[in-house]
Formats: C-alpha cells, structure tokens, sequence
C-alpha cells in the first residue's frame, strides 16, 4: 500500500524548515511522496499579512520542484474561504480512496486543538497524524497533559492512538521572522530557496 502525505499550512512564506521537516518525515516513515497544500484561510487563528493563496502555491511549487517526492496542490487555494482539514482529508481520500495511507503532517503546537477540530472523530478514521517538533514546543509534554490524562475520553483514546511523534532536526527558521525582515529590508538568502526569494521581491510581497 503507498503512503503520502499531506502537509498543510499557510507556508507564507514556505522556508527551509519546512522543507526539511517535509523531507524528514518523507524518509522515516517511507512516504511515496508528500503533497503540500497552501491553506486559503486558516479557522484558528486570524492571519498577518497574509499574501495571496496562489502566490503562497507559486512559492511553495517554486521551492518543491526540485523534489520529486514532493507536490503541491492548490484545492484549498481553489476552494477559498476558511480552511478545515476534515474537508481536506475528505477530497484526497475520494481521490486515492483505500489503496493509499494518508497521513497529515502537523505541527507540535497544533496538538494542543486537534481535539476541537470540526469533526475530529471521522478526520482520525480517514488519515493519521504525524505530530512533529518545532522549538518551543515539548511533544511528549503536550500530549502527557491533554491526552495520557484524558485516556477513558473515547477521543482522547483515539488520537492517541492515531498519532506518531516524530523528533525532527529543527531550524530555528520562522516564517514571521521572514516577514519581519522583508518589512525592515533585511537580506533572507539562505531562509528560502532562492527562486522563491526572486518571487517574493519581485511581486513585492511582505512590504
């Protein structure tokens, strides 16, 4: 059976932390490829200086293509509006259907909501969840005070069980850091591929 997964997010800009935790993933869990889906709108929090959703998915196929392991899709830019990970979830299962695992890939600080998640119970059952490390953020911690404590709670239980750490090297790389530096004009070689640096000044994004 393939494996692929999905990795969501505003990706604005998309880094080279990104990138690497994509790749590492990809490699230690043996995915056939991993698919990177620029959100339209994200429901939790209320975006800053948010660029546009096709200019995040030009940047973030601009950064990938290099990979072959590595594509980009653009449904939730299509679909626009607020982005929910269950009607995500939903489309690339009608696509691949049973033959394929899928598995989301989420950052650690996201462990803390996914139980509030819009409709968490039939999200777990469509895909698993690889819970990755960024700085600040204590996996094992996180999942010790929300969940380990909560196991008689069915959901609990069940995002326990549906869930894998993962212990990525982490570069300490942000993309609000990015942003700050374009605003104060300061250099972000090496931060991001440099086609997508190219695009970013030329469409004179983040000013």
């Amino acid at each position: 059976m393939k494996s692929v997964g999905l990795f969501g997010g505003t990706f604005n800009p998309i880094h080279y932390g990104h990138l690497a935790i994509a790749e590492e993933v990809r490699s230690k869990h043996n995915l056939d490829k991993v698919i990177f889906i620029p959100t339209s709108l994200p429901p939790h929090k209320e975006p800053e200086d948010l660029a546009d959703a096709h200019k995040r998915s030009v940047m973030a196929y601009l950064a990938t293509v290099s990979n072959p392991c590595f594509e980009v899709s653009t449904y939730e830019a299509d679909r626009g509006g607020k982005s929910y990970t269950i009607d995500t979830a939903r489309h690339f299962y009608n696509i691949f259907g049973e033959k394929v695992e899928l598995y989301f890939i989420i950052g650690a600080d996201m462990l803390v909501e996914i139980a509030s998640w819009k409709s968490i119970g039939e999200l777990l059952d469509i895909c698993r969840f690889i819970a990755v490390s960024r700085p600040g953020y204590d996996v094992r911690k996180i999942l010790n005070q929300h969940y380990l404590s909560a196991q008689s709670h069915s959901t609990a239980s069940k995002i326990l069980e549906r869930i894998s750490i993962e212990e990525t090297a982490m570069l300490d790389i942000s993309a609000t850091g990015i942003r700050r530096r374009i605003k104060e004009w300061k250099s972000i070689k090496y931060l991001v591929p440099e086609p997508v640096e190219q695009f970013i000044h030329n469409q004179q994004l983040y000013r």
